[in-house]
């Protein structure tokens, strides 16, 4: 066996914190919290992933690939073996401090930072509290978790100085489909209620209508209703994606498809067989279909957050209060 290195080598050694029946923590050293996004697509400049790995099993999840960097190939890793990142306030900002006034970071990119790893270990939280210490950031959250909510309080006072935006993703409203979908995410209801917890608290919220999938939850109705719900709890936009299906996401959710949606599983096999990507007029009539929506709720996706009371008016000055 070959000898292992960088962040395989650090999971191997990561020594363990809890089992539950389905789900074991580790811990995991962190040689930096911030990452650089070097994908010009992408609207942010650094990443934040409090964990690695994401206990809500959504069987369409792009995400699993980061535990092979680990050398956990097993399809069903990514959801059993959850590394919780060792935090160290004082080093997360002095991270943070390298950075200019405007940077652009997104919180949770490849797991979701509200999964239920956070109610037990708090890393988020304690990265919240943090930015509440600083300002002049441009902060997006994306999650499927109500557990958000407990953290309202400290989340309204890092939006004082930060430009903050937490993402709420939904991908239906049917109970029954988000449920074979997202098996261990909170039920649409609950995030629902959570926009509108954060909303009331004076918090920017978006809504993620994602990913969606042709055949099963593409339709204008469904759609519109996600969209309909979003804005009377308080969201002010919504962004949309088509599903992409790297191999290691193909492993859980093929055979999903085979279960559940059987007349769909051929056309999905054809369709992403030699690419992760849908091409052609689909992506476009969704982007259309979409756009429709998003206007006729006033949910315009591309108006970015306002600058907040303590914004630094000097970039030259310090970020730190």
């Amino acid at each position: 066996m070959p000898e292992l290195i960088g962040i395989a080598r650090l999971a191997a050694e990561s020594p363990s914190l809890l089992g539950k029946k389905r789900v074991e923590y580790m811990s995991l050293t962190t040689r930096s919290y911030l990452t650089r996004c070097n994908n010009p697509r992408m609207p942010f400049r650094w990443m934040i992933n409090p964990y690695r790995g994401c206990e809500f099993g959504c069987k369409y999840c792009y995400a699993r690939y980061t535990h092979e960097f680990m050398e956990l190939r097993d399809a069903d890793a990514f959801e059993k073996k959850i590394f919780v990142k060792s935090f160290g306030p004082r080093r997360f900002l002095g991270e943070l401090r390298k950075l200019p006034v405007g940077e652009s970071i997104a919180i949770g990119t490849a797991t979701d930072p509200y999964q239920p790893a956070e109610a037990l270990y708090g890393v988020t939280r304690a990265m919240w509290e943090q930015f509440a210490r600083t300002a002049g950031f441009r902060i997006g959250l994306v999650t499927k978790s109500n557990l958000v909510t407990r953290d309202a309080g400290v989340i309204a006072s890092a939006s004082r100085r930060h430009a903050v935006t937490i993402v709420v993703t939904i991908t239906t409203l049917a109970r029954d489909l988000a449920g074979a979908l997202e098996p261990l995410a909170p039920r649409p209801e609950l995030r629902l209620r959570a926009i509108r917890t954060l909303a009331r608290a004076g918090i920017r919220v978006s809504v993620n209508l994602a990913p969606v999938l042709p055949l099963i939850n593409d339709s204008e109705a469904s759609l519109d209703a996600v969209a309909k719900a979003a804005a009377e709890a308080g969201a002010v936009s919504l962004g949309a994606n088509v599903v992409y299906l790297k191999d290691c996401a193909k492993s859980i959710f093929f055979p999903f498809l085979e279960a559940q949606f059987p007349a769909l599983a051929g056309r999905y096999q054809e369709r992403f067989r030699n690419n992760a990507f849908l091409r052609g007029a689909y992506p476009e009539m969704i982007r259309e279909r979409v756009g429709r929506i998003r206007r006729k709720y006033g949910l315009d996706s591309s108006r970015e957050a306002a600058e907040p009371e303590l914004w630094p008016r000097d970039p030259q000055l310090t970020l730190f209060s």
